[in-house]
């Protein structure tokens, strides 16, 4: 039967076998079986590298761009603000093409659309290395439209080669960890080139590293696909996908979780040296020592909670851990608004990282579990609220700045998290799909 005769619910019971979608069955010697213990990190590293390098890279070019992004401004003659500004359209060419694209990653192969968004981002570093502002606009097109076809691709695919759901999901939060480190080191690591090259030979090196990865992912995906057995199984069509994922216990709460997560998160750090400066009299130079805090925070918590929902000996489920994630975020977050000392405030700012970065790593495991067949538009509509949550932080984090002081920031963000806690629970009590 196709997924439209067998509905939903069948859908979702493919979440602990391999999902029979675009991404094909995947036919490496290294795959670990249904039977088999979750693999450790060094093992599970070494079979998923290629893809932990694709999603590290995707995130710097826009790293680039803001790094450098007095000296561009000054060979574009555009200028600070109109440049920054420049930098929202990637996140709207993320939201539109992550949300249009987001069913065809599970009837196109997961190398080959991982192999598209590579492409658009080699195309996208050439055209910003002009430092024309027009080609500048266009490279912020580019890098939002490709990430957002790139980062669900390559999540989805480390979950697809593992059958267990244990280690599906533990394989997809080593995708966002990788991505965690990599916006902690990534500014350090782009500047030290630049004194060689500038800024310009960063984006020439990021063109030619994607180009070469695009070309991985082609030749990976075409290898794949003549090995595989004939006889793939009827998909949905385009809006029944968008149908079918709907209907799946709990799916639409852990999206709407996700995005009012990172819009309380983005937007506590869209204020955060602001807040620093004022309350503490922090300069950007030692705030930078904040910054790190808090990303370091973020990365160790998405690392270890990651690992705690894959092992064989946690009694801990995702949903209750998800849960008491946004429970430390909401008052940790609120606490720092209101932290009279900066030595109060450090270890805050440090929980309220640790406690975002535990709920994306549940949200990202509990989507890679519950949808099966359908990950892969999960993940991807997943990745599209997200870049919208970017903005609604902002805006509503600006909004309570304005009418209420940093308290009123504290206020706005803290209600986006509270929201997110009741809908947390919701997902909670959804029933959980029925593994073969």
């Amino acid at each position: 039967m196709s997924s439209e005769t067998k509905g939903p619910e069948a859908v979702a019971r493919t979440g602990g076998t391999r999902p029979e979608n675009g991404s094909g069955k995947d036919t490496d010697p290294d795959t670990t079986s249904g039977t088999a213990a979750v693999p450790g990190d060094l093992a599970m590293t070494r079979a998923l590298w290629p893809f932990m390098l694709a999603s590290a890279v995707g995130l710097v070019p826009f790293t680039i761009y803001s790094t450098f992004l007095v000296p561009m401004a000054e060979v574009s003659g555009g200028g600070v603000a109109a440049l920054g500004q420049l930098r929202g359209l990637g996140g709207l060419a993320a939201l539109a093409v992550g949300t249009a694209l987001a069913p065809l990653l599970d009837r196109v192969r997961r190398e080959w659309a991982a192999a598209g968004g590579l492409a658009m981002l080699a195309v996208s570093a050439a055209l910003g290395a002009s430092g024309d502002l027009l080609l500048l606009a266009a490279f912020c097109l580019l890098v939002g439209a490709g990430t957002a076809v790139l980062n669900p691709a390559l999540t989805a695919a480390a979950a697809d080669r593992f059958d267990d759901a244990a280690a599906a999901g533990r394989a997809a939060t080593l995708i966002t960890a990788t991505q965690s480190l990599t916006a902690l080191l990534a500014a350090p690591l782009v500047a030290l080139p630049a004194l060689v090259w500038g800024w310009r030979g960063d984006l020439w090196a990021i063109a030619a590293l994607c180009a070469v990865l695009a070309l991985y992912f082609l030749l990976r995906g075409r290898r794949k696909a003549g090995t595989e057995t004939a006889g793939a199984t009827e998909r949905p069509g385009y809006l029944e996908s968008f149908r079918l994922l709907a209907a799946l216990p709990g799916v639409v709460p852990l999206v709407l979780v996700a995005m009012l997560r990172t819009a309380a998160f983005m937007g506590y750090l869209a204020y955060l040296a602001a807040f620093y400066d004022e309350r503490f009299g922090l300069a950007p130079e030692p705030f930078a020592i904040v910054w790190t805090l808090s990303g370091t925070a973020f990365f160790l918590g998405n690392l270890l909670a990651g690992r705690l929902l894959s092992s064989d000996r946690t009694t801990v489920p995702a949903e209750r851990l998800m849960t008491f994630g946004l429970v430390v975020a909401l008052a940790a977050l609120v606490g720092v608004f209101f932290a009279p000392t900066l030595w109060l405030a450090l270890p805050l700012t440090a929980l309220v990282g640790a406690g975002h970065a535990t709920v994306a790593a549940c949200v990202t495991t509990l989507l890679v579990r519950r949808c099966g067949a359908l990950r892969g538009t999960a993940l991807s509509v997943n990745a599209a609220g997200m870049s919208f949550g970017v903005f609604l932080g902002a805006g509503l984090g600006g909004a309570g700045l304005a009418f209420g002081g940093f308290a009123g920031t504290a206020a706005a963000l803290g209600g986006l998290t509270l929201v997110a806690l009741v809908l947390a629970r919701v997902a909670a009590r959804s029933p959980a799909p029925t593994e073969k």
